[in-house]
């Protein structure tokens, strides 16, 4: 399945950059590449399989992360934290 990249907003209600999908070097899983878009600004990478499954929160299901839109062009993406 193709993940457009942009701006996808959590279920719980934070917003994030997707990069793009990456693979991982052992597996070659789908991971998605994203980016918080508050704090540090840190990057994550999580299984494609998980970011697009559905949660069940008190009896509704939501996606994870619903797509909100492309970035806008202003938007530069940060290095992030050097934990």
């Amino acid at each position: 399945m193709m993940l457009l990249p942009g701006r996808y907003r959590h279920y719980k209600g934070n917003e994030y950059a997707v990069a793009g999908v990456a693979r991982h070097s052992e597996t070659e899983e789908p991971m998605v590449v994203y980016q918080t878009l508050y704090g540090n600004y840190d990057w994550w990478v999580r299984p494609l399989s998980m970011f697009l499954e559905t949660v069940l929160v008190e009896g509704v299901s939501f996606p994870r992360f619903a797509y909100v839109g492309p970035m806008p062009s202003t938007v530069v993406l940060a290095q992030g934290s050097e934990d």
